[in-house]
């Protein structure tokens, strides 16, 4: 019995110390974790790094950012101030939030920094696109691309987004049961890009199949850039090889036939202006331009439309107030109910609003501010990562060469001082008599800024305001679950369960205002 006893308190005494050996172990190897990313500082430089916390060693904070979202930049904020270090999936990053601290991120792209992508979207995308772009290569195709989205160019895209959209809406409010919106904005999205890139003539199966070749390219653009059997970079490759093949076709097809046609979408007018520019685009440049095109318009117009969609919802008085300023422009739809000979039933009751142009929608100064309301509390993308080209000062700290920059658009738009009562729904704060956003550019950055600024921005605005025009003047939705979704940042805002809604037509006419359908 005595030696058991003592047995027993030498495996406790062994298990104590081995806690506290591991303790000990953990201690120091984040001690020296931390030293190891102190002396990586500018010493040339005798400013400090920011605060912050480089996390664990290897792992760094990784792990607490997956679990807390988008708690883990505000609590870190909050505790650090506007510019803090961290350590996320393998790298030192500088979270950055502030106009003044963004504008010098912004302002200073190919000097202080460049902007950093995933090795995956640089091989899926390819080296032609936009975003793979550095330096003087960069600016040249942006001025040839920056055709694409002309005055002249948008005025022809704008009846295909508007046939796009009635299309969508009178198949949302058929539906029988509730509307996943952000999966049905995906879709309507989709066609709207595809409309416009090549034209009008795709068929309804090709466009169904180039949609869901499209998502899956998306899916896997921010995978590990591990070229392996059933890897999400194989998928994505072969989400790509179809889609080249599909433009293939559609660009050689467009080639031939353009001597006797005009420009008249996406692809016309980067041809055209390449050769403005003295530039031939090869086969494989406009694939990769095409492709890239469509995924700018993809995901953060559907994320936008979903916003925009669910915040006239919440707050139903600046729905009334876009349909009165609709009807004192002479936008609203002409109420038209139709009798059936044959059942004597009422059928579906509202007429096409007026054709739509840049200058008709211009006029709706209330509804321009809706959209950049909807654009400042839930821009699509939260922020963007740029790579310190050398070392250089920011809010009192030295940001080292070679760390990765994050800025912040989300918190930006949320602790701007300029802005009252940030938090809140208030369409009017964009209105000439107040315009908050006036003090400073990078107080509102929904759409990034400097160069490397979303080059569709006007696109995008064309889109949003088409949507709520058509929106306002064909349906009423309500929710079709017990509560308002939660709102997921990653990797783009969007609904947790897709915002399920249920659409109705606009209710009937009556009595005297009801025609006979001839």
């Amino acid at each position: 019995m005595f030696f058991l006893e003592i047995n027993y308190l030498s495996i406790f005494e062994a298990a104590v110390t081995s806690i506290l050996s591991l303790v000990l172990l953990l201690a120091v190897s984040r001690h020296l974790w931390t030293l190891r990313w102190k002396r990586s500082r500018d010493r040339r430089k005798s400013l400090p790094l920011p605060k912050g916390s480089m996390g664990w060693p290897f792992f760094g904070e990784t792990l607490h950012w997956l679990i807390q979202g988008s708690d883990f930049h505000s609590s870190r904020r909050e505790k650090y101030g506007n510019v803090f270090k961290t350590h996320l999936l393998g790298k030192p990053v500088i979270r950055v939030t502030g106009a003044e601290n963004i504008r010098k991120i912004l302002l200073g792209e190919h000097h202080l920094v460049r902007t950093q992508w995933p090795q995956s979207i640089q091989i899926i995308l390819g080296s032609n696109a936009l975003v793979n772009s550095m330096g003087e290569l960069h600016r040249q195709r942006r001025k040839i691309m920056s055709r694409v989205f002309s005055h002249s160019a948008l005025e022809s895209y704008i009846p295909r987004i508007q046939e796009a959209v009635s299309r969508e809406l009178q198949s949302w409010c058929r539906e029988p049961g509730a509307v996943a919106v952000y999966s049905a904005a995906k879709v309507l999205t989709f066609r709207i890009a595809a409309r416009i890139l090549l034209g009008p003539n795709l068929e309804e199966k090709q466009l169904k199949h180039l949609a869901q070749t499209f998502e899956q390219l998306v899916e896997n653009l921010f995978s590990l850039p591990l070229d392996i059997p059933f890897s999400g970079l194989r998928k994505g490759i072969k989400a790509r090889d179809t889609l080249h093949e599909h433009m293939e076709k559609a660009i050689t097809e467009k080639l031939q036939k353009r001597e006797s046609e005009g420009a008249g979408d996406a692809l016309d007018f980067i041809i055209n202006s390449a050769k403005e520019h003295g530039k031939e685009f090869s086969m494989q440049e406009l694939k990769e331009s095409a492709v890239e095109l469509i995924f700018a318009a993809f995901s953060t117009t559907a994320s936008a439309s979903t916003s925009l969609i669910l915040l006239l919802l919440k707050h139903p008085a600046a729905l009334c107030k876009i349909r009165q300023e609709m009807d004192s422009q002479g936008m609203g739809k002409q109420c038209r109910c139709l009798l059936s000979p044959a059942t004597g039933k009422v059928g579906a009751a509202c007429a096409r609003p007026a054709v739509l142009s840049l200058e008709r929608l211009n006029c709706l100064r209330y509804l321009d501010c809706v959209v950049k309301e909807v654009l400042r509390l839930l821009p699509p993308v939260s922020g963007g990562y740029r790579t310190a080209l050398q070392t250089f000062e920011l809010d009192g700290c030295q940001i080292p060469k070679g760390w990765s920059v994050m800025y912040s658009i989300r918190d930006t738009h949320e602790t701007a001082a300029v802005y009252q009562n940030s938090d809140l729904f208030d369409p009017d704060r964009f209105s000439s008599e107040r315009d908050e956003s006036k003090w400073s550019r990078f107080n509102y950055i929904p759409f990034g800024g400097g160069v490397r600024s979303c080059i569709g921005k006007e696109l995008a605005r064309v889109i949003l305001k088409t949507l709520a025009i058509e929106l306002v003047g064909t349906a009423t939705w309500e929710l079709a679950t017990p509560s308002f979704p939660k709102m997921q940042t990653v990797p783009i805002v969007h609904p947790a369960d897709g915002l399920q809604l249920y659409f109705h037509f606009l209710a009937p006419c009556t009595g005297s205002n009801v025609q006979q359908n001839a």
